[in-house]
């Protein structure tokens, strides 16, 4: 799939530093791939050093159950407006607790 604009939502702006929350049904590793976000095509304002926390759903985003999540950090931006972001910092497959 690709990005859905609507799902990427911003937390919390702190000394010109992001922390968002992304909710989607592909992979983190998949978010996390060059080119998934593009401040140009998507007219986001993403910008080196903003944190996205992934939340990956199942099935359908906000309903259901969650399948992964993870966190990136934006490594650079292009001049075209490519995001480029970190491998998943998070690497923790979700499991319900008691």
């Amino acid at each position: 799939m690709a990005y859905v604009p609507g799902n990427l939502s911003l937390v919390s702006s702190v000394n010109g530093f992001g922390l968002y929350r992304y909710d989607s049904t592909d992979t983190v590793a998949t978010v996390d791939g060059s080119g998934y976000f593009n401040n140009a095509d998507d007219d986001l304002n993403l910008a080196v050093g903003d944190f996205i926390d992934v939340v990956v759903w199942a099935t359908a985003v906000r309903s259901g159950t969650i399948s992964d999540v993870g966190k990136v950090i934006v490594l650079s931006v292009s001049a075209a407006g490519v995001v480029d972001c970190s491998d998943d910092l998070v690497a923790q497959a979700v499991a319900s607790g008691d």
